[in-house]
């Protein structure tokens, strides 16, 4: 695979005269790669985007496919290279390999929350030790050249580490923390701890972004006044609606917040049934995988559950596109908030 000249640059991207937040794409496996993210940029996109992680061990090499999302993607944004490991010589080398391609920078994970993951004290559980923390971060910074970001968890099984781990990050002069405001242990469906993500915004000397449970333009308003943070990194909300970065920016601005018709919203889930449908894959198979997305469209498209029921149940491309028009081939507005109690948020 051949390699850019040089990295993408984010100069100017988190400057005070912004009048909005800096809006990031997160990144989710096996969801966020490169035709989904080819995909959001054509309804507003992010300012901000992130790989997959890199699986990083011993005897691990570059992803394919995910390298791809850098040298292939169409966004034109600054796109940070995601590693998740704890083998620190093996950290060093896969960033210095990434720093070669056209990227703003690597990011550490450190905040799966996925058992197979945080079992191996990568990830998320790498959070219960500040003190590897502290060792993997200071082997990073000494000995690589160029953006190293860390996106983190308040903490494992609590928040009590948390001061600890922003001194951690602090030392090691990283250039931007994304904190997502639970636990590990707290999965995706406690409280997000806003006020611990405002800790961070007033402890770090970076630019720090504000993760979790940003699904709605009402919300991002309100997690940028309680944090003060330099801006929002959405995930699940962006694959609900694709026009979440578009309609945040309208409201920062002071402009008329766009919102889709059930028609706009039907055509969006018809071209991501296209766009993220890998060469050769039997409808069948797809089919199951566009129900990975729909569990998170479908929060916002009506308050009974009624079409995650139904969404998740069928079996055919025939029955799929059936259900989706019979809930949103209409013209009536779709604001696609989350519905309370309605599915996985």
């Amino acid at each position: 695979m051949e390699q850019a000249a040089k990295p993408t640059d984010w100069t100017g991207l988190f400057e005070q005269h912004r009048s909005g937040p800096v809006l990031a794409l997160a990144p989710m496996q096996d969801i966020t790669d490169l035709p989904f993210m080819n995909l959001i940029s054509h309804y507003g996109g992010a300012d901000l985007l992130y790989t997959e992680y890199f699986r990083v061990h011993s005897t691990s090499r570059l992803d394919p496919t995910i390298l791809r999302s850098i040298v292939e993607n169409e966004s034109g944004k600054p796109i940070l290279a995601q590693m998740i490991g704890n083998d620190l010589p093996a950290l060093i080398d896969t960033a210095e390999q990434l720093l070669a391609y056209p990227v703003a920078g690597v990011d550490l994970n450190l905040g799966c929350p996925a058992p197979v993951v945080y079992r191996k004290c990568a990830g998320g559980g790498l959070l219960a030790d500040p003190e590897r923390v502290d060792r993997i971060l200071g082997g990073l910074r000494n000995a690589i050249v160029g953006r190293l970001t860390v996106k983190t968890r308040i903490g494992f099984e609590h928040g009590g580490l948390f001061d600890e781990l922003l001194d951690v990050f602090s030392r090691h002069r990283i250039d931007l923390l994304t904190v997502h405001g639970r636990t590990v242990k707290g999965g995706y469906r406690s409280e997000v701890d806003y006020d611990a993500i405002a800790r961070a915004v007033t402890r770090m000397s970076c630019p720090v972004l504000a993760n979790g449970d940003v699904g709605s333009v009402l919300q991002a308003q309100r997690v940028m006044a309680q944090t003060r943070a330099a801006g929002l990194m959405i995930g699940r909300g962006a694959i609900r609606n694709p026009w979440l970065f578009r309609q945040i920016r309208q409201a920062f601005a002071g402009e008329e917040v766009f919102v889709p018709t059930g028609k706009e919203v039907l055509a969006y889930i018809a071209r991501l049934f296209d766009a993220v449908r890998p060469p050769g894959l039997g409808d069948f198979a797809h089919v199951r995988k566009m129900k990975r997305y729909l569990n998170f469209v479908g929060v916002g498209i009506e308050p009974t559950g009624a079409f995650l029921h139904a969404i998740r149940r069928v079996d055919s491309v025939a029955s799929f596109f059936s259900v989706c028009r019979h809930y949103l081939d209409h013209a009536e507005p779709m604001p696609l908030s989350p519905f309370e109690g309605v599915g996985v948020r």
